[in-house]
């Protein structure tokens, strides 16, 4: 089973928890924009698909970034046929954390369930994070049942 979807704008990466005092107890919280982002991410999965995988899965993410104006038009070429990498923060595991944890409950149970990562960076004109999803545990029970039979 494979799904794919797109995720439109600048990928975020996963913000660490904040911790805020108030009096004697100490209250943590997830950053905004990361809130936001992963809300984006559950979002246009249902969109695209509605598919929940069993068992083992690989996740392929492919995040693109803008170009920024002030390059020339040789270097901004050179982006977009990926001979200029995107080494620029954020992290990719950390690009990936946001996504997969996003995806917590709609795509699997839990992100343990991705044994197989691949991540890139590149940049675009349009900015997005492309995600494909492929269940590895997919059993053809058909041929289970019906063994060839050797003459």
């Amino acid at each position: 089973m494979v799904t794919e979807f797109v995720v439109a704008g600048v990928p975020i990466a996963k913000s660490r928890p904040r911790f805020v005092k108030r009096g004697n107890f100490v209250q943590t919280y997830t950053p905004e924009k990361t809130v936001n982002y992963e809300s984006l991410v559950r979002l246009s999965y249902a969109q695209y698909s509605g598919i929940k995988f069993i068992g083992a899965i690989r996740a392929e993410i492919q995040a693109y970034f803008p170009i920024p104006k002030s390059v020339s038009k040789k270097k901004r070429l050179a982006m977009m046929c990926n001979a200029e990498r995107y080494i620029k923060k954020p992290d990719n595991d950390n690009i990936a954390k946001a996504i997969l944890d996003a995806l917590n409950g709609i795509a699997y149970d839990d992100d343990s369930q991705v044994t197989e990562l691949l991540i890139t960076k590149a940049y675009s004109d349009k900015p997005r994070a492309e995600i494909k999803l492929i269940g590895l545990d997919e059993v053809d029970f058909t041929a289970l049942m019906n063994p060839p039979i050797d003459d």
